[in-house]
């Protein structure tokens, strides 16, 4: 279970949220809303150990994240804002080394397949610079069809989407969380899961 307790933000001298509490427990679902500027990129980075708290504590079954440190990371998958694509790389490449980088090594059939199931089959090859930013972000995207960590962190998933890949997407959200996973996201827009799943907090500007 994932829970925040007492969390503060402060930026520029100026707080942008404070004394949140909330849990997340398997099979749920926590919607981050909230206006630019809100807070809503900085609160999932604190879930994720990237950025320090002004005040309170992030616990993930019960222990403080900066105490379990890597063993905290492991269990969780980070997909920011930004699709943190490398231009000279092709999607094949960038799927392999992400999921290198997150401890999880795949083979190149199973980058594949991942990428063909995001509907990329017939531009693995291609270096990510010469794809649309949907494709861009469905390159990031893919990782979510190779890991098999309990926790998803997902700042603004659907953007730059088309329907299809909006609900391929909304589809295995809720398979994860069907599985007993638990996700917290960020989107503009409603994400599409049973509402049964789904907490809200909103965050004000």
């Amino acid at each position: 279970m994932l829970a925040a307790c007492e969390l503060s933000c402060e930026r520029g001298g100026r707080a942008l949220f404070t004394g949140l509490n909330f849990e997340v427990g398997p099979g749920a679902l926590l919607h981050v809303q909230g206006a630019n500027g809100s807070g809503k990129t900085s609160l999932l980075r604190m879930l994720c150990g990237l950025t320090a708290p002004a005040s309170g504590q992030v616990f993930w079954n019960g222990d403080d994240i900066h105490e379990l440190r890597e063993d905290y990371a492991s269990q969780l998958t980070y997909i920011g804002h930004h699709p943190a694509v490398k231009d000279d790389l092709s999607a094949l490449e960038n799927v392999c080394t992400s999921q290198l980088l997150a401890g999880q090594p795949v083979s190149r059939e199973q980058a594949l397949e991942a990428l063909a199931t995001v509907g990329l089959k017939n531009q693995a090859n291609l270096p990510t610079r010469v794809l649309s930013q949907g494709q861009r972000r469905r390159v990031a995207l893919a990782r979510l069809w190779l890991c098999n960590k309990p926790l998803w962190v997902l700042d603004e998933p659907y953007n730059a989407l088309d329907a299809d890949a909006a609900a391929l997407l909304q589809r295995h959200i809720e398979a994860h969380l069907g599985c007993g996973g638990m996700a917290v996201l960020t989107t503009h827009q409603e994400p599409g899961i049973a509402a049964q799943l789904v907490s809200i907090l909103r965050l004000s500007a």
